[in-house]
């Protein structure tokens, strides 16, 4: 079912490092993220970015509107180049009115390339929302360490 005035809302779509959901419901996103930034120092630097496992958590809030019962979220990753990551593809039920679906998705991406990696969110297989997510390598020279001059 696609998205329509009648709903479902869209509330929230993020990247973050984690997500506390308390006793009473209430969910609180932490330390959003939409830039990682690797760094490589030392002698000899990497010209190129090696891999890495980047950790990190999806919050996806949908309001129902007068829409109701069971549909499915997917969440269909690419990288910079064009590439398809593997699919993830949760359940939801949707009751009506304010009532609505929280979505904790726990992510462990392994990063090859610098540039946005998209992050496509669909709704019963119609787009809902993109969130990127930005990676830059730095490369970070170490110079020799000059002693001052004493006036």
């Amino acid at each position: 079912m696609a998205p329509t005035n009648d709903g479902p809302y869209l509330a929230t779509a993020v990247l973050c490092e984690r997500v506390l959901e308390e006793k009473d419901g209430v969910i609180s996103a932490i330390r959003i993220i939409d830039r990682v930034i690797q760094t490589a120092s030392g002698s000899t630097i990497p010209e190129n970015m090696p891999p890495f496992l980047l950790n990190m958590n999806a919050l996806l809030s949908f309001k129902s509107g007068n829409v109701r019962g069971k549909h499915t979220i997917k969440l269909a990753p690419s990288t910079p180049s064009g590439k398809t990551m593997p699919e993830l593809s949760y359940p939801i039920l949707l009751e009506g009115e304010d009532r609505g679906a929280n979505l904790i998705v726990q992510l462990s991406i392994q990063i090859e390339e610098e540039g946005i990696y998209w992050f496509n969110i669909f709704l019963d297989d119609h787009l809902v929302t993109k969130m990127p997510l930005r990676v830059v390598y730095q490369r970070i020279s170490l110079g020799t360490s000059m002693e001052r001059e004493k006036p």
